[in-house]
């Protein structure tokens, strides 16, 4: 491995994978035939279960689609969303590993104890191990299951890995950003590695493609050589749009007159993302997948308005529980749908799919107890009213206390210092620092850092820790009721105290040095081993790290990194 990785890539072997083989301007191959109406057809039947195609993508913005009026060209999800079912009134989780974790066992992020932040490259934490995840509960439908894409659930330990968590095949990255082309990533000064993964091993030959396509041609090279006879499940959990900010050169031109130069690479990353959905539904209709798939699309958190994206004209950003953090772009596409072309007020949340996906499949629910999801295929399909009244967007006891927070402010049912927020039919309430709560227009950020133009700044946050909204009729969070509604107030605290009760303590253990990449061959992976079960389990209750590991050095790692960059560069048109 090592003398292969210092001997470099050769030009004539990435091309032979396929880096050119694809051609983008083809016509689409989405449509129906001249003089169909897709909402007067019927739903084809089918005694086989449905392939479920679930496409995630990272950090996309709430205005960053093209049916939501941005300036992003995006004829593919638009096409695909228009011709299924929107989902505009749907919430996910602020951040990656909550989304993630919600989207694969159906359950809040208190149940799982990951109810704060993320799970870093070098912390021992994973998705609970004793948790079945919706992949095996597919598995036990006969379903067959692959990953494509980003995973941000842990990996300390190989039980940790998505091929022991239900995946039959995976590629990805296992860490929560990375290079789109070296798919290095760097976790602090020095401790950088390489994450690319093919199963559970080091994918150090498939490093140099851009990550979009590369993984959209993986899909592809599934659906060729699966029988459509078998029903699968596919998770395509996109890189992007997360940063960096990289994309093709042939996508940044169609945006060379956006002034922001953030902006203009981020919309370069959306559009090849979406020629890249583009091509699997492609692949899904060639293999004879097409007339009996359901094909999901979702954001897993609000955009990052500082790297380009936008949520307007919701408040908020990433990292908040304002709508513009957890209000998500989401629609189901299917000629398996009862009533299409339109869209669904319906309230759902990522934690829906869990139990929704599992009946779709025919599989069995009734024995996996305390799931937080709904069944939502008859609210998606047919328009029938759901179960889901209210969500629970997070309680993280972990997170900074606002300073003016208290239990009296709270009516002595709520600590209001506490970062909280829930959502009860038509209102909401956050209690704590909800984040940071401006609403930002597309591209007000220049390219100088500290100016701005068009920002609407909110500055009461500071002297607040309690705010109610009436998110129907008021979904940009701009008239506060809390004082107008005590009685609201407190049955949303009710709720919230409720809640809590229910929680299990959060798993946010210290980073162990044992994960450094120069320790394990230069690349990110597991790092304990069965016979560190004890010893770490110590070190989470204590906060200390207790191993007799002496530290290894990696004599090549800077060099094989070095040799990896430089063909990289020499192969890919990067911006």
């Amino acid at each position: 491995m090592a003398v292969h990785t210092l001997t470099g890539f050769s030009l004539v072997s990435l091309l032979s994978f396929g880096y050119m083989s694809w051609d983008w301007m083809k016509p689409s191959v989405l449509g129906d035939s001249p003089g169909d109406d897709p909402s007067t057809l019927q739903a084809p039947t089918s005694s086989r279960p449905p392939h479920i195609i679930f496409i995630l993508t990272d950090d996309q913005g709430y205005h960053d689609i093209g049916y939501h009026g941005s300036d992003i060209q995006t004829p593919t999800l638009d096409r695909l969303a228009a011709e299924g079912v929107k989902l505009e009134n749907y919430y996910v989780q602020p951040i990656c590993t909550p989304s993630r974790s919600q989207l694969i066992t159906g359950r809040y992020q208190i149940h799982t104890g990951l109810q704060h932040s993320i799970i870093r490259p070098r912390q021992p934490n994973c998705l609970p191990l004793h948790q079945v995840t919706l992949p095996q509960k597919l598995q036990e439908a006969g379903y067959a299951t692959h990953m494509v894409g980003k995973w941000h659930l842990g990996f300390y330990k190989k039980e940790c890995l998505p091929t022991r968590r239900g995946f039959d095949t995976f590629l990805g990255s296992l860490t929560g950003n990375v290079d789109y082309y070296t798919y290095d990533n760097c976790d602090g000064p020095g401790v950088c590695g390489f994450d690319l993964h093919e199963g559970e091993n080091v994918a150090w030959d498939l490093a140099g493609k851009y990550s979009t396509l590369l993984y959209s041609q993986r899909v592809s090279h599934i659906l060729a050589a699966h029988n459509p006879q078998q029903p699968i499940f596919i998770y395509i959990s996109f890189q992007a749009v997360h940063t960096p900010l990289q994309s093709p050169r042939e996508y940044i031109y169609q945006y060379r007159n956006m002034g922001n130069v953030a902006r203009r690479k981020y919309a370069a990353m959306v559009t090849c993302m979406d020629a890249a959905v583009k091509n699997i539904t492609r692949a899904l209709k060639k293999y004879g997948y097409y007339d009996n798939s359901v094909v999901i699309f979702s954001s897993d958190n609000g955009g990052q308005t500082f790297s380009g994206g936008s949520n307007w004209p919701l408040r908020g950003r990433k990292g908040t529980y304002w709508e513009g953090g957890i209000r998500s772009l989401g629609f189901v596409h299917s000629p398996l749908i009862k009533k299409r072309r339109r869209s669904s007020r319906t309230l759902m949340h990522i934690t829906d799919w869990y139990p929704t996906l599992v009946k779709l499949a025919g599989g069995n629910i009734s024995d996996t107890d305390g799931l937080d999801g709904y069944d939502m295929w008859p609210s998606i399909s047919e328009g029938k009213e759901s179960l889901r009244t209210e969500i629970l967007h997070n309680i993280d006891p972990l997170y900074n206390l606002a300073k003016s927070g208290s239990m009296e402010e709270g009516q002595g049912v709520w600590n209001t210092a506490i970062q909280a927020s829930i959502r009860v039919k038509d209102f909401k309430l956050l209690t704590g620092d909800p984040g940071y709560s401006d609403w930002i227009p597309p591209q007000t950020v220049t390219n100088f850092p500290g100016t701005w133009w068009n920002l609407e700044r909110h500055t009461d946050g500071a002297r607040k820790s309690v705010w109610l909204f009436n998110i129907t009729a008021d979904p940009y969070e701009r008239h506060d009721l809390s004082a107008q509604k005590p009685e609201v107030v407190k049955e949303l605290l009710t709720r919230l105290a409720y809640y809590n009760r229910t929680a299990i303590p959060v798993r946010y253990p210290n980073e162990d040095p044992r994960g450094n990449p120069e320790l394990n061959g230069g690349a990110w992976g597991p790092w304990a081993s069965e016979e560190d079960e004890e010893d770490e389990e110590n070190w989470i209750r204590s906060g200390r790290l207790k191993s007799t590991n002496k530290k290894k050095k990696c004599k090549i790692c800077k060099l094989r990194s070095f040799f990896r960059k430089l063909n990289t560069r020499l192969m890919s048109n990067r911006i």
